[in-house]
C-alpha cells in the first residue's frame, strides 16, 4: 500500500528562486538552457514512444497522444510541454515559479498553442485530486527538497492504467566530473549551482520511491543496468545518453 501523502512541500525555494532567474533564457537555444534545447527531441521521443505502447497508439500519427491528459511537472518555460500538446495531449504545465509559467503561457500564446499552465506543486494538484494519464518528471527530482514527498504527490495523480516517467542524473563520480565540474565549470554549458551531486538521485533510490508510493517499477533506461516489475518481468538494456531514464508504471485497480 502507498504510504499517506506528506503535508509539507517538497519545494526547494533556492532552486525555485535559482530557475526563475533564469525564466527568460528558457526558449533562448543559444542561452543558458541550450542543453534542454539538445536533449528535448530525445526525451519527446522517448515519451511518445512508452505513452503509446501503453496506450495503443500509433506512435507514428502526428495526433498520436490526442486526448491524453498529461502533466508535465516543473515544466520551466515549456519547452517540453509544448511539443506533447502539438501531438494532441492536453497537457497541465505546472511550476512553482510564477517567472516560468508567465514566460511559458506567453510563449504558448505566441505560437498559437492552448495549454494549462498553473503557477502550483504536486503537492497542491494531488491534494485538488488531479489525476492524469501520464506524469512527468524531467529532470525535476534532482532539484527538490524531499524526493520520498514529490514522488508520493506525483504517484497519486497516476491514473489506474497510466504511466509516471521520469528523467535525471545518476549520482557518480562520472557524474560529477561530466555534468557538474564540466558542464557547468569547464565548458560553461550550464550556469554554475545547476546541479549540487549530493542531491542527485540513483537508480536504486528513485525505484524504491516509486514503489513505496504505490508504482509499479518497470523499466529503467541508462547505461548501466534494467529491471523490471510488471506481471512479467522482463529486463532492457537502452544505451542512451544521461540522464538516465526511469519509468513505472502504476498497478491495476484493487478488484
Amino acid at each position: 500500500m502507498p504510504e499517506p501523502l506528506a503535508a509539507s512541500s517538497s519545494v526547494d525555494p533556492r532552486e525555485v528562486a535559482r530557475f526563475s532567474a533564469l525564466a527568460a533564457e528558457f526558449w533562448d537555444p543559444r542561452g543558458k538552457m541550450r542543453m534542454l534545447h539538445r536533449i528535448n527531441p530525445l526525451r519527446l521521443r522517448f515519451i511518445r514512444d512508452h505513452a503509446c505502447r501503453q496506450f495503443g497508439r500509433d506512435s507514428g500519427r502526428l495526433d498520436c497522444l490526442d486526448g491524453l491528459r498529461i502533466l508535465d511537472i516543473g515544466c520551466g518555460g515549456g519547452l517540453l510541454s509544448e511539443p506533447l500538446a502539438r501531438l494532441g495531449a492536453c497537457v497541465v504545465g505546472a511550476d512553482p515559479s510564477e517567472s516560468n509559467i508567465e514566460v511559458a503561457k506567453r510563449h504558448a500564446a505566441q505560437a498559437g498553442l492552448t495549454l494549462d499552465y498553473r503557477a502550483s506543486t504536486a503537492e497542491a494538484l494531488a491534494g485538488a485530486g488531479e489525476t492524469f494519464d501520464l506524469v512527468l518528471a524531467m529532470e525535476v527530482v534532482e532539484h527538490v527538497a524531499d524526493v520520498r514527498a514529490f514522488i508520493g504527490s506525483c504517484a497519486a495523480m497516476v491514473g489506474p492504467s497510466g504511466l509516471m516517467i521520469a528523467a535525471t542524473i545518476n549520482r557518480t563520480l562520472k557524474s560529477f566530473a561530466l555534468a557538474i565540474v564540466g558542464a557547468e565549470y569547464v565548458l560553461g554549458w550550464l550556469p554554475r549551482g545547476t546541479h549540487r551531486w549530493d542531491k542527485l538521485v540513483t537508480p536504486n533510490e528513485l525505484e524504491a520511491a516509486m514503489e513505496r508510493a504505490g508504482l509499479r517499477f518497470v523499466e529503467l533506461h541508462g547505461r548501466r543496468r534494467a529491471a523490471g516489475l510488471s506481471p512479467r518481468p522482463q529486463a532492457r538494456t537502452h544505451q542512451v545518453p544521461k540522464p538516465d531514464r526511469f519509468i513505472a508504471r502504476c498497478p491495476p485497480p484493487e478488484k
